[in-house]
């Protein structure tokens, strides 16, 4: 099986024959071959050529680059494996036609606040709550069918993030907080958590894009626009409560992570390199556990998931069924 592999250190990477060849700079080297690479996620230095590239692009692997502050940076995007100008005409259709368009980002974010909902519920049985803080979030999720447009959707999804945010004063153990969601700089451990988790997230989702016949830069609830795969942004939405906001929690709560393994630059907070495999760890194998999946009626990887969302858009771009987002259980 593939694997997403992740380089901390500075390293130069190269093609060597039928493999992948990471030299470290402490002079260590690392050979996979390509057929057990997924995707490659650089989070340090890194040298290569055209010639990795073009080998990448051969066997279909995108190569994702963050800053030194573990945020988002790109992607070399390989050429699409499985092209379709039939698929393409319908999402530019579904996108330019507002009904079609409300009803998929409605979805889209009546899946992910239902996945709020859930992390809200479960923890409240360990940490009690204020129920009219539980109750105004199912509220909103009930008024998002009377919505008609895309900012009154996202005006809904972002006040339940707000409230979904202060719930995690109650969540987390007492020496982690969050006042408030501050992204550019986080302004505190917590706020450096989310953002790096879903920086990882949105590389994730459009590695899983990319297996798939969708075209990255048409969305439904993010505006498309230059310079971002908004259709990644789109599906990472339904996903963050239940992969990013769990290893957070995880990591917090069982004392994985500690102020120790964060730094304090440019005004800002965020996780040093420590911190970074630690959250990477916790992540991979959040990624990797499986979960019952009811229409394959076996179990599959958080991961997978991903990619079923994605062929869940297909089927319904082309008619052949209605798309429901994925919603975890209680």
């Amino acid at each position: 099986m593939p694997k997403d592999y992740y380089l901390v250190r500075g390293a130069r990477i190269k093609r060597h024959e039928n493999t992948i060849l990471f030299e470290f700079n402490e002079g260590d080297k690392k050979a996979v071959p390509i057929k057990d690479i997924r995707s490659i996620h650089v989070l340090g230095e890194a040298d290569f050529n055209t010639k990795l590239l073009v080998f990448l692009s051969q066997n279909g692997i995108p190569l994702h680059f963050y800053n030194y502050y573990g945020y988002y940076a790109g992607t070399f995007y390989p050429r699409e494996l499985l092209p379709s100008g039939f698929l393409l005409v319908k999402q530019v259709e579904f996108y330019l036609d507002h009904v079609k368009r409300v009803e998929i980002a409605k979805e889209v974010v009546r899946a992910a606040l239902h996945n709020i909902l859930v992390n809200v519920k479960r923890y409240s049985l360990y940490e009690k709550v204020p129920s009219e803080i539980v109750q105004e979030i199912a509220n909103m999720s009930e008024k998002l069918d009377s919505m008609e447009n895309i900012p009154e959707i996202m005006s809904i999804e972002g006040h339940v993030r707000k409230l979904y945010y202060y719930c995690w004063n109650f969540f987390l153990k007492k020496d982690f907080g969050i006042d408030k969601r501050i992204k550019q700089p986080p302004g505190n451990e917590v706020n450096a958590l989310i953002s790096f988790g879903n920086s990882l997230l949105y590389a994730t989702t459009l590695t899983e894009i990319y297996h798939t016949q969708l075209n990255p830069t048409i969305s439904y609830l993010h505006e498309p626009g230059e310079r971002r795969f908004s259709l990644a942004l789109d599906i990472s939405e339904i996903f963050k409560p239940v992969i990013v906001d769990h290893v957070i929690f995880n990591l917090v709560n069982n004392k994985i992570i500690k102020s120790t393994d964060f730094l304090e630059e440019l005004n800002g907070i965020y996780l040093n390199e420590n911190g970074r495999r630690l959250f990477l760890k916790a992540y991979q194998e959040k990624l990797n556990t499986t979960i019952r999946y009811a229409p394959l009626r076996k179990h599959v990887s958080y991961q997978r998931l991903i990619r079923f969302e994605c062929y869940k858009l297909v089927r319904h771009l082309l008619g052949e069924a209605k798309y429901k987002g994925f919603q975890s259980k209680v």
